[in-house]
């Protein structure tokens, strides 16, 4: 699925309009329907409940005079605020407001024939008129509040008056718990174009977003407003959006992970050997676990074979930290205990027929000859590497002529503190900007670039960029990362021919088990081995039953 700035979204609408006829109007009451739909598969019926409406002067808000509009045919009672004046408005939303006015006009006059108000609108155009408002409670007391007020492409904090009713808003919600926010296409006061929070903003349970994610729906620590996310199709068909130039950024779906799955599955004749054969290079005296865990995940993802080339000094104890299935080869070493450069012809023999070769965690970077023993490990190896940990480090910065190729693919899974050592940016500007970084690292060295962090960026090497929905903060805890490393190489190997594919779904899973953990123990206990324990039931999830496998039976009659 792709993910849409606010100017694609833009042009997306304008081309709708052009190329398949449908109008401006069609469109926006096709956005308030399908937010309308949302909410009552979120809170049920509407019927009998009460909805304050928080709708600003642009399309955002017109979009919020449709969803009133529909809610008080469904039998709410629908407050309607309007943050500026009527004849600011223009337009499909001016027409949709002149709609609610009229209603609220004629539910006026029935008042006086002592009828109950369903519908309301009032105009608030200064922070004075919403400070009072606030002051004295009288924004109705409702069970939800919709918040159609910003929208789409703000690049600056919020002024006072929208700064106010965002404060009220995530107050009432802070002091009543049953009290739902629905946010329409973004949580007003973020930008849509960006991961990270410009200034106030609301904070939903709940936001619709038309026709494809925004980057501020999807990228932390601004997705966190959104609560749960749904994407909602007003009309624009999705051939239009694929063929949309310039398009690159892209949301990982389950159902992409579920077809790969498919495709790489099991053989009835298959065996271990051609189930793929990792060689990981790890490990160093005092740092076998990180080889242990990643030698763990290989297994786990379904790699036939794993050799794990460790440190002279460190295998015994590798051995007995393992799993009984992983084979280790003794490497010549530093006397620090890291591997040595001399050991490189002997790694190079044992990599010349594996599938995958995986070497950095638990490496150690500081001795000059274990740097040079990464170093010309990746420049001689033939086959797919994934490159972690220490393996960065000794990379950094990234030698300029070092490039992966179609042939030889390079993967490598820094997070922002080793993305900053291999760029020689800091790490606030890799934070500020991770889809970009990692795009510009992905296609300048050709090697899939993983970036890792909260909502993870794969970057391959033609600048599609992948964005991640799976994963929590318990994950960031040590060990993670190894198991990452282990998973990508274990699927990689079952499919070599399909680097990025393989990544992506590697990423995916690693987070989806980590998810499955979270639920279970809780995030704050949450320890790298329980995401490798749960990578078997996250495949079964995405896989299915095809993952199960089933028994061949032969019977008579």
């Amino acid at each position: 699925m792709k993910i849409l700035t606010a100017q694609q979204m833009r042009e997306i609408d304008r081309l709708t309009v052009e190329r398949c006829g449908i109008p401006y109007p069609t469109l926006m009451e096709t956005a308030g329907s399908r937010v309308v739909e949302a909410i009552i598969d979120f809170v049920g019926p509407v019927d009998g409940k009460a909805f304050n409406v928080f709708c600003g002067k642009g399309n955002n808000g017109g979009d919020g005079a449709v969803i009133a509009r529909l809610l008080w045919m469904r039998g709410a009672k629908v407050a309607v605020y309007l943050f500026g004046k009527m004849e600011e408005t223009k337009g499909e939303a001016r027409a949709n407001f002149e709609i609610i006015y009229r209603l609220a006009a004629e539910e006026e006059r029935r008042i006086a024939d002592n009828k109950l108000e369903d519908i309301s609108f009032t105009e608030i155009s200064s922070r004075q008129e919403a400070a009072a408002y606030d002051e004295s409670y009288s924004y109705d007391i409702a069970d939800c509040y919709v918040d159609a007020l910003l929208g789409t492409g703000l690049t600056r904090p919020a002024n006072e008056l929208y700064e106010s009713v965002i404060s009220h808003i995530n107050k009432y919600r802070g002091k009543n718990k049953w009290v739902k926010v629905i946010s329409v296409d973004v949580p007003s006061g973020l930008s849509s174009d960006s991961g990270r929070p410009i200034g106030s903003h609301v904070r939903a349970d709940l936001t619709v977003s038309f026709t494809a994610p925004k980057i501020g729906n999807v990228l932390a620590p601004a997705s966190e407003a959104n609560g749960k996310l749904v994407i909602a199709s007003i009309g624009t068909p999705n051939w239009l959006i694929e063929e949309g130039a310039g398009f690159y950024l892209n949301l990982v779906e389950e159902k992409l992970i579920a077809e790969w799955l498919q495709s790489s599955r099991r053989h009835a004749d298959a065996h271990k050997g051609s189930v793929g054969d990792v060689i990981l290079i790890a490990g160093s005296r005092g740092k076998t676990g990180a080889a242990a865990l990643t030698s763990e995940a290989i297994l786990q993802a379904g790699a036939g074979l794993v050799t794990v080339a460790t440190a002279r000094s460190a295998q015994s104890l590798l051995v007995t930290q393992a799993r009984t299935e992983v084979m280790t080869e003794a490497l010549d070493e530093t006397g620090d205990g890291a591997i040595s450069h001399s050991a490189l012809d002997r790694a190079l023999r044992l990599a010349q027929k594996r599938s995958v070769i995986a070497i950095g965690p638990g490496l150690s970077s500081s001795d000059e000859s274990a740097r040079a023993f990464v170093r010309e490990m990746v420049e001689k190896r033939t086959a797919p590497m994934i490159i972690d940990a220490d393996g960065l480090n000794a990379l950094a910065p990234w030698p300029e002529d070092l490039k992966g190729s179609d042939e030889a693919p390079i993967i490598v899974t820094p997070h922002p503190g080793e993305m900053a050592r291999l760029t020689g940016e800091t790490n606030a500007e890799i934070v500020a900007d991770r889809i970009n970084v990692a795009r510009k690292f992905a296609t300048a060295r050709r090697v899939i670039t993983v970036l890792k962090g909260s909502r993870t960026i794969i970057a391959a090497p033609d600048g599609e960029v992948y964005v991640n929905p799976t994963g929590n903060a318990g994950m960031a805890t040590a060990g993670s990362g190894d198991a990452l490393t282990g998973l990508i190489a274990g699927l990689l190997a079952q499919r070599p021919s399909e680097p990025l594919e393989a990544t992506i779904a590697g990423v995916y899973l690693h987070g989806l088990a980590g998810d499955l953990a979270a639920n279970r123990l809780g995030m704050r206990s949450l320890v790298a081995s329980d995401i490798i324990a749960n990578l078997s039931e996250a495949i079964l999830q995405v896989g299915g039953d095809a993952e199960r496998g089933q028994a061949n039976t032969i019977s008579t009659i």
